[in-house]
């Protein structure tokens, strides 16, 4: 059959009509900014639980050992004689102590007052016989006491009692205040107290200079047992003072002897020390407190 020219044109229209209608039509492109890390927020996790201490607080009394412990390290701390340590806590061997042990670190109260216990000797050491104490009145028409008991058994208590000091100590621990204090050693101080860093005063000097006590009292310690204390010499002074002389060369008196202020009780050095002078303490039941406050101005 012939076409006519129009209807040609319309087969011709028709055809990219149909053929435009077959496209593949594409989805528009939109311009979306790409995601950040703020843009992401994570689910909430609920909160750890809180870890478990420890160790409990200690009571009043006590101390639990903790690792590095030594009982001379503790005594010190506590203001207290190892030895009485040793006694309260039944101690076979000083050295033995062990990581979470729970120690008696002041005397033992019976009645509201604290029992008074003898120095114990250290394993291998000679020990004196035990002396009973005596608990009723003699036959001396004195009443009984325990004043009037020491100064039967020493004459010369009586003059210390009557000046109100209790025999074995130099003052009181109400008479703190009436101690009196000097420099333990001539030289240029290079380090001054600070409670957490430095627990005492730092003097210098010359290998062998002398050192002297402070102040009158008892030797409580001599030797080198306390880690970064060297030859130590630890005097104590009353129930809540002592005064502690570090880094000796060499130690001029022993556990147990009385000294007066101003007695020679070490010779300066470097013993665990990087340098030759005296680290010196004063410590107040215990606690570590500034010389400076004892010690007159010079």
């Amino acid at each position: 059959m012939k076409l006519t020219p129009r209807l040609a044109l319309l087969t011709l229209s028709l055809g990219i009509l149909s053929a435009c209608s077959t496209e593949t039509r594409v989805a528009p492109v939109i311009d979306r900014p790409a995601p950040t890390a703020s843009s992401f927020r994570p689910r909430p996790q609920p909160a750890p639980a809180p870890a478990a201490e420890d160790t409990k607080p200690d009571a009043r009394g006590t101390y639990t050992v903790r690792r590095g412990d030594t009982l001379l390290r503790i005594a010190l701390d506590h203001g207290q004689n190892y030895r009485d340590l040793v006694a309260w806590n039944n101690l076979a061997d000083p050295d033995d102590i062990k990581v979470g042990q729970v120690l008696k670190v002041a005397a033992p109260e019976r009645g509201g007052n604290a029992v008074v216990t003898s120095p114990i000797a250290m394993p291998g050491a000679e020990k004196a016989p035990a002396v009973p104490k005596k608990t009723e009145p003699n036959g001396a028409k004195k009443p009984y006491s325990e004043s009037n008991l020491a100064k039967e058994d020493n004459p010369k208590a009586e003059k210390v009692i009557s000046a109100g000091v209790t025999p074995g100590t130099t003052v009181t621990a109400n008479d703190d205040e009436k101690l009196s204090w000097m420099w333990p050693s001539d030289g240029k101080i290079i380090a001054t107290f600070d409670e957490g860093k430095n627990k005492g005063i730092d003097i210098a000097g010359k290998m062998g200079q002398q050192v002297m006590a402070a102040g009158s009292g008892k030797v409580m310690y001599a030797g080198s047992g306390i880690r970064g204390y060297g030859n130590l010499v630890i005097v104590k002074h009353s129930n809540s003072l002592l005064s502690a002389y570090a880094h000796n060369r060499t130690i001029l008196v022993k556990e147990g002897q009385n000294v007066t202020k101003g007695q020679a009780i070490a010779e300066m050095g470097d013993s665990d020390a990087d340098t030759v002078k005296l680290h010196f303490e004063i410590r107040q039941q215990g606690k570590p407190v500034d010389p400076a406050k004892f010690l007159p101005s010079r």
